[in-house]
């Protein structure tokens, strides 16, 4: 029985670190395990030009606390006036690492995203030539379609149209939640993959739902299933490099979660490798846990894996703090329902 494991030092390659106060205090709990991570530019306003993603990476250096090495892989948040030719120059100059495309009101922050895909074509058709990958939001806003299949209308509706109408382009399912998404990278050797967080590998939506709402655990796309998660669970840990972790972890405060219109969001990046070692250790896939913290994302972004390392230990239960304290208020840490016997040391 495995009671120890070494792995690459991993990177998170969909993260939210916010700005201001709650981004010096949740920077931290990234930075200690995570070497880089793909930073998400849904702030208000949001990072739409490399004028802005250098600003935010410099608030981001500002705030890593002394002693703390940690590199910010800026994104441009896609909206219909984005400039081709900005895009390609924060690329050039190696400013960015992808350009997000949230779909208009899909989630938190997103009332500048698209709505009208054909306006964005030049962009992407351009992203196309230079190789930028698009990470994708994956999910429709009709109205009309029940929240829970959203992200499979999403991928007959716009994805596999936009993807056929722009061959080359690179793309990045973010947060995949379904088995429908699952199997659509699947069945695709080339140009695209997925991240996976953490917290959709352990709560379906009963955990959301049954016997009382519990909105630490609602986040979008909204948990599904559970044979949805148990899909996620085994890509996860299969060691196919078309899958990679993105964590998603997503701070909002006490208060604006547990309002009457709740944040959606978990923040995970405190205990996310401890419940990554148990999950991939319950389906017999300790060895392709560093594929999936460490290897597969760096191989898809065009980057080296890190060169350092650290060590996952298993013993006594891990006790995490139930939350942090930011200066804009408390922030509730996941809880994945069961004791937690990995660590990092």
């Amino acid at each position: 029985m495995i009671q120890s494991l070494s792995i690459r030092r991993p990177d998170d390659w969909h993260l939210h670190l916010r700005d201001g106060a709650m981004l010096a205090a949740v920077l931290p709990h990234s930075a200690r395990h995570f070497a880089r991570a793909i930073v998400m530019p849904n702030l208000v306003p949001p990072v739409v030009t490399g004028v802005d993603a250098r600003a935010y990476r410099n608030r981001i250096l500002a705030a890593l606390p002394e002693g703390m090495t940690f590199t910010p892989l800026m994104t441009l948040y896609l909206t219909e006036e984005t400039d081709p030719e900005d895009v390609a120059a924060a690329h050039a100059n190696g400013l960015i690492s992808a350009v997000k495309l949230y779909p208009a009101g899909a989630t938190t922050n997103s009332a500048s995203g698209v709505r009208d895909f054909d306006k964005v074509r030049p962009v992407l058709e351009r992203m196309a030539v230079i190789g930028l990958p698009l990470c994708v939001h994956g999910e429709v806003t009709d109205p009309a379609v029940d929240i829970f299949d959203r992200e499979a209308m999403f991928i007959d509706r716009v994805l596999d149209p936009l993807r056929r109408a722009t061959p080359g382009l690179r793309v990045v399912m973010e947060h995949v939640t379904t088995s429908d998404a699952v199997a659509y990278v699947s069945a695709h050797e080339r140009d695209l993959a997925a991240t996976i967080t953490t917290h959709h590998l352990v709560i379906n939506r009963n955990h959301i739902l049954a016997g009382g709402i519990r909105p630490h655990y609602y986040c979008l796309p909204v948990a599904k299933r559970e044979e949805h998660r148990l899909a996620l669970r085994l890509a996860a840990t299969s060691g196919d490099a078309r899958f990679f972790l993105g964590t998603d972890s997503a701070p909002h405060t006490d208060p604006l979660k547990q309002g009457a219109c709740g944040c959606a969001g978990c923040f995970t990046a405190p205990n996310t490798l401890s419940i990554l070692a148990h999950v991939f250790e319950e389906e017999g896939a300790l060895n392709n846990l560093e594929g999936f913290t460490s290897l597969h994302g760096p191989a898809f972004y065009g980057l080296p894996p890190n060169e350092t390392h650290i060590t996952l230990t298993k013993g006594a239960p891990v006790a995490y703090p139930a939350k942090i304290k930011t200066g804009d208020g408390p922030v509730t840490v996941f809880d994945p329902g069961f004791a937690l016997h990995w660590r990092v040391t």
